[in-house]
């Protein structure tokens, strides 16, 4: 149906417009969580995640193999995907999960961050960590319907 892509900076309302966006459509909800709670900030923080979210949703924590979540969910159901900056992160394999996601028959919604406005990284890890997300968030940008950059809870459509 379609592929909606959010993006933004950390913090900056991409997965409430997302959940917002899923809960006006009407369909069963599916939340596929890439994050992982290594810490206890990140336990924190996935807490808060799931408490705004509604209970009748399903869950699926899958943090590198995207491709067989999006497969476990039924066809018409919507799709949040959340996020792709820890997919990739994760060392997650990109090759056709946009595609796969854009071709769903149910609404895919796709948040990441946008880490290539700010200053250049100081060493090669995080060099090579923005330009593979930027080449993803491109890609995944490519196969969407909508996209959408998201700075202070507000939306910006990319054409």
């Amino acid at each position: 149906m379609t592929l909606v892509m959010l993006l933004g900076g950390a913090r900056s309302g991409k997965s409430q417009l997302a959940v917002e966006r899923a809960r006006a459509h009407g369909a069963p909800v599916t939340f596929i969580a890439t994050g992982e709670a290594g810490d206890d900030e990140m336990a924190e923080r996935i807490a808060r995640h799931k408490a705004g979210r509604p209970s009748d949703w399903a869950t699926v924590e899958e943090p590198r193999d995207l491709r067989r979540a999006l497969e476990s969910v039924p066809g018409g159901d919507t799709v949040i995907v959340d996020c792709l900056s820890l997919w990739v992160a994760n060392g997650g394999e990109s090759d056709g999960v946009a595609e796969l996601a854009a071709a769903r028959a149910g609404l895919t919604i796709a948040v990441t961050n946008e880490v290539g406005s700010g200053i250049v990284p100081d060493n090669a890890l995080a060099r090579a960590y923005r330009d593979e997300l930027g080449r993803v968030n491109a890609e995944w940008v490519q196969a969407a319907d909508e996209a959408y950059l998201v700075v202070a809870g507000r939306t910006l459509r990319l054409e």
